[in-house]
């Protein structure tokens, strides 16, 4: 949320662009990896990482959906994040030229 706050204060309107994008971005992907742990939780009553192992195996859509939801909050390329912070940074660009 810091690129967020870079990205408000640079005034520019594709950093705007980049933050509001980034903003709902982070909304879509946090709830959803909020919604994993839940099944998660609900599935094998534990918080303990350790018993989650196997996890391919027994259910491979749902940790397909994981790892692409980990990696998009990261902002990996190609993601809705990426795009957010990419148009925030050539925002700030901008202004700094």
């Amino acid at each position: 949320m810091g690129v967020v706050t870079i990205g408000i204060f640079s005034a520019v309107s594709q950093s705007l662009l980049g933050s509001i994008f980034l903003m709902v971005s982070h909304g879509i992907v946090s709830g959803a990896l909020f919604l994993c742990i839940g099944v998660l939780y609900e599935r094998y009553h534990t918080r303990i990482i350790k018993y989650y192992s196997g996890l391919l195996t027994t259910m491979p859509l749902f940790a397909t959906f994981f790892v692409t939801f980990t990696l998009a909050n990261i902002g990996l390329p190609g993601t809705s994040s990426f795009i957010g912070e990419y148009l925030i940074i050539a925002g700030c660009l901008l202004t700094n030229t």
